[in-house]
């Protein structure tokens, strides 16, 4: 880890007046300051960490880092410390890098992807793939650190320190492959700059995260961030190009002089997907790479899984596995939890699906990606979250009218928001669909509706174990309630 103390030229910062501070640690929150401790005062989108270098330094803080507002806010106790400042202009970047200095180690082969779904499945299919293959190896994410070592992470992408400590910790435990996901969120605020990547992957871009970015052009910045100025000009970027804005991506990709993997559907790809043929379990495909056809089998349901396969599989290969290698170990790759996961099946032999669809375009992709897996009728469940992108939520009831023969709205994570309110906005591109405010009532009906051949596809929380109502998080598992609904349907509870 971390030595236990550096000097402000070893974590490449100057501060103003030339002045130098030994540092013991670093902090974004002014209560987890100690004494020596550099204090990252950052812009936030409602309040300046400026307001807050007052108490860090009070706490001990030996350096404070701010852009100049943060400087002017807190001016008068500046002026009274002996505290060295540092002034950035990209007090975020300048962390991000900071944070990588201090913690020294990452695992030498680390991949980042990013789009609007699939990143999870991605980074997990990624590091699954490494392990197969028996090599000791992470995923960080939406799910925390997974793999060969453990630990939570609070944040899709965190921020940069508990990011490189995580990071570190992976390299201490012999951890030499990472996989990570690579949300707008921590590319806006440069999270990941100071991460040193071999590749990069790009899944897909839709519609969702403008109650934070300013508009849809904003948050495909944001994402090309990733291939704009994280990824070194040497790395591999891996680009899904069946999406729209792939395009544009491999654009981004080829200025900044960056070696390409294409995939897709596209015979120009560079791995294309021949053929699919589903079953009630999976799929089988055809692969072409390298002039090289290959026909293997996925245990996945969702004929979009193919398409976050061969992302993970070209991050893998970019990484220096061989493509025959990667493409044999496939069928072994199981369900992410939350992603299109077989939740249970009633005796009748209908089958009740999760999956972490929260957006209009993963909602529409979900249930058409299931249907030919499904013999009957498709029966959706689908809400939308309080206290985000409000524009999404009739285009999430629409897109689940358009394509489930039923359709069940009801609550997902109201947060502050009226949950009715919510539900009615749903309900506007879904007004044949059955209001149930109860989430586990909905499940519970929802399980009621499907007979044999039919299937049941429960959208939004996926791998989430908790419902946040106002500010409380209530215990509630998508898959656990499944299960337990089908259980007294069917008689079988104990």
């Amino acid at each position: 880890m971390a030595a236990e103390a550096k000097s402000l030229s070893e974590l490449g910062l100057t501060a103003r007046g030339g002045a130098d501070a030994i540092v013991t640690g670093l902090a974004v929150d002014s209560r987890d300051v100690k004494e020596g401790y550099l204090f990252a005062a950052l812009p936030g989108t409602q309040v300046h960490g400026g307001e807050f270098i007052q108490y860090a330094l009070r706490m001990g803080a030996a350096a404070i880092l701010t852009d100049v507002e943060g400087a002017e806010i807190a001016k008068d106790v500046l002026d009274a410390s002996t505290a060295a400042v540092v002034i950035a202009a990209d007090p975020r970047q300048t962390l991000a890098f900071c944070a990588a200095l201090w913690f020294e180690k990452q695992p030498d082969t680390v991949v980042a992807v990013t789009g609007t779904n699939g990143k999870t499945s991605v980074a997990s299919f990624v590091r699954r793939i490494w392990q197969l293959l028996g090599i000791p190896a992470v995923n960080l994410g939406t799910t925390g650190v997974e793999g060969d070592w453990q630990a939570p992470l609070m944040h899709t992408t965190p921020e940069p320190i508990t990011l490189h400590r995580a990071l570190a910790g992976a390299a201490e435990a012999g951890i030499d492959h990472a996989a990570m996901e690579a949300s707008s969120h921590g590319l806006a605020q440069r999270r990941l700059d100071g991460v040193n990547l071999r590749a990069a992957g790009f899944t897909n871009f839709t519609q969702d995260h403008l109650d934070y970015h300013d508009s849809f052009e904003a948050y495909f910045d944001a994402k090309a961030g990733l291939f704009a100025r994280v990824l070194p000009e040497d790395a591999i970027a891996v680009i899904n190009i069946d999406d729209t804005r792939g395009i544009d991506m491999l654009a981004i990709a080829r200025a900044r002089g960056q070696e390409i993997m294409t995939v897709g559907r596209d015979s120009g790809a560079d791995m294309v997907l021949l053929a699919q043929r589903f079953d009630a379990t999976g799929q089988d495909v055809r692969i072409k790479f390298g002039g090289e056809t290959f026909q293997t089998r996925l245990n996945l349901v969702g004929g979009f899984q193919a398409e976050n396969v061969m992302v993970a599989a070209g991050l893998v290969i970019a990484g220096g596995a061989t493509p025959d290698r990667v493409l044999a170990v496939l069928p072994e790759l199981e369900t992410v939890r939350g992603r299109m996961q077989l939740a249970a099946t009633r005796s009748n032999g209908a089958a009740v699906y999760v999956d972490y669809a929260h957006t209009p375009d993963a909602v529409a992709t979900a249930c058409q990606a299931i249907r030919p897996h499904v013999m009957g009728r498709l029966v959706a469940i689908v809400g939308a979250g309080g206290d985000r992108d409000p524009g999404k939520r009739p285009l999430m009831g629409a897109a689940a009218a358009e394509f489930a023969d039923q359709v069940i709205v009801t609550d997902d994570n109201p947060r502050s928001e009226d949950p009715a309110t919510i539900r009615a906005a749903v309900l506007d591109g879904a007004p044949e669909a059955i209001e149930v405010g109860d989430r586990a009532e909905a499940i519970l009906r929802g399980v009621d509706a499907v007979g044999a051949g039919d299937a049941l596809l429960i959208c939004g929380k996926g791998h989430e174990t908790g419902q946040i109502v106002g500010d409380t998080v209530y215990p509630f598992d998508d898959v656990e309630q499944a299960s337990v609904a089908v259980a007294a349907l069917d008689g079988n509870l104990a």
